[in-house]
């Protein structure tokens, strides 16, 4: 059994994130693999190559937009990016292979104003329980990332006035209802199922951040075969750079 670090951190452009601490935050942290979510940039854009970690980047099509990356200290047996062959262009999925286990750094697409992409979300969604049910077949899942979605009342500060909005929407939250029901664990609920007041994510409008006006979107999600194995859940509140905050599972696998 090795203990393992993973953190997972929405960005929100990783060149500006570079410019706001990310460096020292990395090097803090001193994590084993290090996901990150909305790179907004083409793998050349960017100079970060820390020593010690394997980099993978899977950018969007479109210059500027979506986009994932993977920095990791043990050398994976495979790197897989979308989903099934399937959601190729925004760069939204990459599946890293290790000897026991599969590791998904995933960047869900937002459902938008009036819910004009809930279609797409739909899609996606069941590509990758499919998708994760499939890998968990043959290795347990460590699904993290950017999920865009607050599961329950507890996981946003405003459930009242947001119900109904994208990442509260009844779908969204019926779709990661259906995700856990298929055998898979919100691995920081797991370990504090009533906390309250804890985000991830908090708009840049109204003084959110400071207000603590916030949402729990960002996750690591684990097969249940693992949950006995959850060594500690950290969500980085302190940590700043971007609209979201990094955060982190360690776990003995």
């Amino acid at each position: 059994m090795t203990k393992l670090k993973m953190v997972s951190w929405n960005v929100n452009g990783f060149r500006a994130c570079l410019n706001k601490g990310f460096g020292e935050a990395f090097n803090e942290i001193n994590a084993d693999i290090f996901c990150i979510q909305e790179t907004k940039m083409q793998p050349d854009q960017a100079d970060f190559s820390p020593e010690g970690y394997e980099k993978y980047f899977f950018s969007a099509v479109k210059k500027g937009y979506s986009g994932t990356a993977v920095y990791t200290k043990q050398k994976p047996l495979s790197v897989v990016f979308g989903v099934n062959n399937k959601h190729m262009d925004e760069g939204r999925v990459i599946t890293l292979e290790y000897d026991s286990f599969y590791l998904l750094c995933c960047y869900t697409p937002n459902a938008q104003n009036e819910l004009k992409r809930i279609d797409y979300r739909m899609e996606f969604e069941d590509d990758l329980r499919e998708y994760m049910l499939k890998l968990n077949e043959s290795k347990p899942v460590v699904l993290c990332g950017d999920l865009n979605v607050a599961h329950t009342e507890i996981d946003l500060k405003n459930p009242k006035s947001n119900r109904g909005n994208a990442g509260f929407s009844d779908e969204e939250r019926g779709k990661f209802t259906e995700l856990l029901e298929s055998g898979f664990t919100d691995s920081w609920r797991f370990q504090h199922p009533d906390v309250t007041g804890v985000y991830s994510w908090w708009s840049y409008r109204f003084n959110a951040r400071k207000n603590n006006a916030g949402w729990r979107i960002d996750y690591f999600v684990v097969s249940d075969s693992l949950k006995s194995s959850i060594i500690s859940t950290d969500i980085y509140t302190d940590i700043l750079g971007s609209d979201h905050c990094p955060v982190a599972l360690e776990i003995e696998i």
